[in-house]
């Protein structure tokens, strides 16, 4: 019995670049050094970071005029790196889209004043917000998937400043357009690889020189490895794009992860013991929270999951309930079996809503 795991982060990796990974733990390129051992001042390793950035640039494409950074910290430190780096006037506005926006929203009130965006649902459950609220202000940062509310933007209106995303849970997940952004920030661990990396691809026209530690600076950050990253991340992160190229790209990914959510999702409309938390074109296609409405049914499908080898179901702690991730890695099977389970143990139940 195949045993899967559908948690929000650290998310599944491929099976095949796991063991892969393995093979080179002990030996990368020569006999006896592994890869966690290796240099990142090597030659070894440099071909490592070149190779990682052109794939990700072929991935998403992007231009020339952004650079690609790979910083440490997770997403958290740029919810101080962006205010930092990219105050001007010190305003800044926010769509306040759940937990990760607010996150953001707390650590950007040490640098300056904030105008904050309520989105709106729109009559197909899609999900935007006003543009014409947003003036005078340095930048408007978007969260465009909330892994724990359930729900993405799908509709993001023209602007005429610098827009920014936090793309954690979705970047590769679904195509994105990058040259509508000034910014896209994410942590790896959902969908590029192991948790201790995170990429930063910015115009490079909005990098300022300015007094601030120098790991805190955008402009250290470019075009070299200012210290020692992430090794083992950035090794692992390469092999994880390179088969996202094989698989077919970022399209095939989307189509995927649609089948995937979408096979979840009818069953939840069906179901007399489930229900989704989120309707209408907003659904998120990554993350997808649920509940049977009664929270101890709700733990008893989680050990009755985890008996059948279903891990990491268990919805946020800020929220309860249930909750299935499926990014890039989680193959349609694993969607298939989550749905064969959750149909098994209403059939066991006999419960209604």
């Amino acid at each position: 019995m195949s045993t899967y795991t559908y948690s929000a982060g650290p998310g599944v990796l491929p099976t095949e670049v796991m063991q892969e990974i393995q093979q080179h733990l002990l030996t990368f390129e020569y006999e006896g050094v592994s890869i966690i051992e290796t240099s990142h001042r090597s030659a070894s390793f440099q071909r490592v970071v070149d190779s990682l950035e052109l794939r990700l640039r072929r991935l998403m494409h992007i231009p020339k005029n952004y650079a690609v950074l790979w910083l440490q910290g997770g997403a958290t430190l740029q919810f101080s790196m962006i205010p930092m780096n990219l105050r001007k006037q010190n305003r800044f506005a926010y769509v306040d889209t759940g937990i990760w926006s607010k996150k953001a929203m707390e650590d950007a009130k040490h640098f300056g004043e904030l105008d904050v965006i309520h989105p709106f649902v729109d009559a197909t459950g899609g999900m935007s917000f006003e543009s014409s609220l947003v003036q005078e202000v340095d930048y408007l940062h978007v969260t465009l998937n909330n892994t724990i509310e359930g729900t993405r933007f799908t509709h993001i209106p023209e602007i005429d400043i610098p827009l920014i995303a936090d793309a954690s849970s979705n970047i590769l997940a679904e195509q994105l357009d990058v040259e509508r952004f000034g910014v896209i920030y994410a942590g790896a661990q959902k969908n590029i690889g192991p948790a201790g990396l995170t990429v930063v691809i910015i115009r490079r026209d909005l990098i300022q020189s300015l007094q601030l530690p120098s790991y805190l600076q955008y402009a250290s950050h470019v075009d070299t490895l200012f210290n020692t990253p992430s090794t083992f991340s950035m090794y692992a992160a390469e092999r994880v794009l390179k088969w996202v190229e094989d698989c077919g790209g970022v399209e095939t990914m989307e189509r995927l992860n649609r089948q995937k959510s979408d096979r979840v999702y009818s069953y939840l409309e069906e179901s007399t013991c489930f229900s989704p938390i989120v309707t209408g074109e907003r659904r998120s296609l990554t993350n997808i929270p649920f509940t049977t409405g009664n929270q101890k049914l709700d733990q008893r499908f989680e050990r009755y999951a985890f008996e059948r080898g279903l891990l990491e179901l268990g919805g946020h702690r800020s929220v309860g309930g249930l909750r299935a991730s499926l990014y890039n890695a989680m193959p349609l099977e694993g969607a298939e079996r989550l749905v064969d389970v959750m149909r098994a143990f209403e059939e066991e139940t006999h419960v209604s809503h």
